[in-house]
Order: structure tokens, then C-alpha cells, then sequence
């Protein structure tokens, strides 16, 4: 497999890793933005734009899009998170270059129709009433706002449905000349891809752009707290927040072990000790989550609200119990895990496309999977041990719970 990158003298960056062998193609182009980048009046408009994109060009309206893409025998879709906002199509590797022509069509030239606007703002308003009726989605909202308290980082990525409601066709225009600038995006290709031909397209669609505006990330710090939101459920439904490390700091790959250890697995000490020997949640895990500049560390678990005080004081014992180190055997198991995600997400061309726009925009180079293998090999007992002070020995953690409970203790 050949990589190769190429940068236009607008900084616009297209990069790719042709494998010929493969019988697909896959595309994604990545913007350096989301939702820590909104001001408080455009809180959800990251994500309202990400919808707007399949819904026309100036050549081409929506359903024309999607026949489009379904006769290519094309997935095609996009994400918004807090802090970039991915494009990406994957078809049969003969129709690899009408998929790229229309997935670069789509990101420059968004038409924002005004009847598509307004069916398009129903859709989101139902998907923002969905996620409210999801318990174990809201929680997260809740830990990640008390994680960051009035700050862009702990906004939903949704936004609310009253500001959803108020955007209008300028606002989106305006955001769009605002973030969507040369130097914060980037065009990458995998599998049965020519970098030649994506050059030609990206220089077509995205070179006589200029940056207009210099948009900067507001700066992130946790804070932690406990937020509690009553709703007649079956279940209490808890995330535990502990600060952890940015996405870009050397020990990221030893917080991901750490979590591992902690609730990656069947074997982790979560699931070992709260599920299988106490039976007091069906679902417990732990998570790392890395920012540019800040991280938290996550633990989630559902359970009754009759076994809440003893699902809490396992908890607690389980976190003491990581002061006193791991095992060699924990560590092994936490690195192979670890590896093996790695591994598998190189057999998907798709996820390589992404991983490779997001490493471009995250650490400005693409990390191959040889030197992310060596980077989890290399953690050690006392990286580990360097983990469990830094996270745990805050002094305010992060409560969040949902469900017939008034506080957690």
C-alpha cells in the first residue's frame, strides 16, 4: 500500500493509501470544526449543516444525490462530534471516481434550499427528541455538560431545539464561510483509489479557495460536578467523569490501556466485579475520551434504582483496587485488545479514509498502524500507575445519573 499527500498552495490537504487489490473505494473529507466551535447562539449549526449537505447543489437536488450514490452501490454519510465534522462515501472500486466528483460537489457546493431547510429542521428536531428518549445516549450529555460546565465543550452536539428551531438559510451560509476554510480540511482516499485523480478534483473544487477568517477552538478545562435529571425509567442510568488526558498528549495510548484494564472488556475489573460477580448492572464499561486539549475519563453503568448504593460502593472499591497496580496478565490482555481494534479497522478501507483525515487535522501527519502498535506496546506498569493519579485523585469528580433517583452518593 502506497501513501501519499499532497498539499495545495491554499493549504487544502489531499492524502490517500491506494490499495489495488481492493474492490472498493472510500472518500472522506474532514472539516477542522464542530461543536466547541459554536458561540452560544449556534449551538447545534455544526451539525444542522452536516444534514444539509445531501440536500443539493447547485446542479443536483437531493433525490438526485441519493439515486446517485445508490447506483454506485455507495454507503455515503457524515458525523458531527464536538470538534470536527467528517464526510465519507465508500462504493465499488469502477465507480470510484463519479463517487469522489460528487462527494467533493456536495461539501463545496451546498445549495441550502429553503424547502429542504425546513423539512430538514423537523428531521433534527425528532432526532434531538429521540436522543432525549434514549436514556443511555442522555446521560452522556449530562456527564459531558458537568464535565465542562458553560463551556462550548460540554454543549450537546444537537444543539437545542429552540435554536434549531430559529436558524435560518444566512446563519448557515454564514457559518459555512466562517469554518469551512482551505487550511481546516482535508480530502483523503483509500483502497482502489488514484491520488492523481484526487488531486484533479481537489484542486477543481477546493483550490481557488482562500482562508477568510482565523476561527479559534475556545480552550477547554474540567470541571466535574454532579447533575442529576429525574425521569420515570426502570432503570438509574450512571456515568462516573474523572479528568483524563488531550489527544494529543504522550501518554494517550497509556489512558486508553488504563481504561481497558478498568472496563474495556469481559475481563476488566468493572465487568468481572460488578456484573458477573455481584450482578448489579447488565451493562458497565469505562472510556477514554481525548480532546485537542483536555480529556475525561468515563465510567457508565445502568442499573435499579433499589441496587444504586451498592452499585456505587463497588464502584468505589474497584477504583481503590487500581492504586495497588495491575497485573502482567491485565496489561497483556488491555495492549492486545487495544491492538486488535487497531489491526481490524485497517481491513475497512472507509475507516482508513477517516482515520487518515483526522490524524492530518488532529496531529497535522498520519500515524500508520505500525507506529500506533509500538505506541501500545510501549506502555508500561508505570505508565499505568502515572494514569491512576492523574485521574483518580480528583478532587471533583463527574456524577451524572437519569432515571427515579434524587442524588448519588
Amino acid at each position: 500500500m502506497t501513501y501519499q499527500l499532497t498539499t495545495l498552495d491554499n493549504g487544502f490537504r489531499i492524502a490517500s493509501e491506494r490499495d489495488s487489490g481492493n474492490h472498493s473505494a472510500a472518500f472522506a473529507i474532514a472539516v477542522d470544526v464542530g461543536a466547541r466551535y459554536e458561540d452560544a447562539d449556534e449551538g447545534g449549526l455544526s451539525h444542522m449543516l452536516e444534514h444539509m449537505a445531501f440536500k443539493g447543489t447547485s446542479t443536483m437536488n437531493a433525490r438526485e444525490i441519493a439515486e446517485a450514490f445508490d447506483l454506485m452501490g455507495g454507503n455515503v454519510n457524515a458525523y458531527t462530534s464536538h470538534e470536527h465534522t467528517v464526510y465519507y462515501a465508500k462504493v465499488l472500486k469502477e465507480y470510484a471516481p463519479d463517487a469522489l466528483r460528487l462527494l467533493c460537489e456536495i461539501v463545496s457546493d451546498f445549495a441550502f434550499d429553503q424547502g429542504e431547510l425546513e423539512r430538514e429542521r423537523q428531521v433534527i428536531l425528532q432526532e434531538i427528541a429521540m436522543h432525549q428518549d434514549t436514556p443511555d445516549d442522555l446521560v452522556f450529555d449530562l456527564a459531558q455538560e458537568m464535565s465542562f460546565t458553560g463551556q462550548p465543550l460540554g454543549r450537546s452536539i444537537l444543539g437545542k431545539p429552540e435554536r434549531v428551531a430559529s436558524f435560518t438559510r444566512a446563519d448557515l451560509i454564514a457559518y459555512t464561510a466562517k469554518h469551512y476554510q482551505p487550511t481546516r480540511m482535508v480530502l483523503a482516499g483509500a483502497g482502489a483509489i488514484e491520488h492523481g485523480l484526487m488531486e484533479s478534483l481537489g484542486r477543481e473544487f477546493f483550490g481557488a479557495r482562500r482562508d477568510t477568517t482565523q476561527a479559534s477552538m475556545p480552550p477547554a478545562k474540567y470541571l466535574g460536578g454532579e447533575k442529576t435529571l429525574e425521569k420515570d425509567l426502570e432503570q438509574v442510568q450512571l456515568v462516573l467523569g474523572f479528568p483524563g488526558i488531550s489527544s494529543v498528549h504522550p501518554d494517550y495510548y497509556a489512558i486508553q490501556v488504563f481504561a481497558t484494564i478498568l472496563g474495556g472488556g469481559m475481563s476488566s475489573r468493572l465487568f468481572q466485579e460488578i456484573r458477573e460477580k455481584r450482578g448489579l448492572a447488565y451493562s458497565v464499561s469505562a472510556y477514554a475520551s481525548g480532546y485537542q486539549d483536555v480529556g475525561v475519563l468515563g465510567i457508565y453503568a445502568g442499573t435499579t434504582v433499589e441496587h444504586l448504593p451498592e452499585l456505587t460502593g463497588a464502584l468505589r472499591e474497584v477504583l481503590a483496587g487500581m492504586t495497588s497496580g495491575v497485573s502482567d496478565d491485565e496489561l497483556l490482555r488491555a495492549k492486545n485488545q487495544l491492538k486488535a481494534g487497531t489491526v481490524m479497522t485497517r481491513e475497512n478501507c472507509s475507516s482508513i479514509a477517516e482515520w487518515i483525515a483526522r490524524h492530518l487535522l488532529v496531529y497535522g501527519e498520519y500515524r500508520t498502524a505500525d507506529r500506533l502498535l509500538g505506541e501500545i506496546d510501549a506502555v508500561s506498569h508505570a505508565d499505568i500507575a502515572r494514569m491512576v493519579q492523574l485521574c483518580l485523585a480528583a478532587a471533583t469528580p463527574t456524577v451524572a445519573a437519569l432515571g427515579p433517583v434524587g442524588s448519588v452518593n
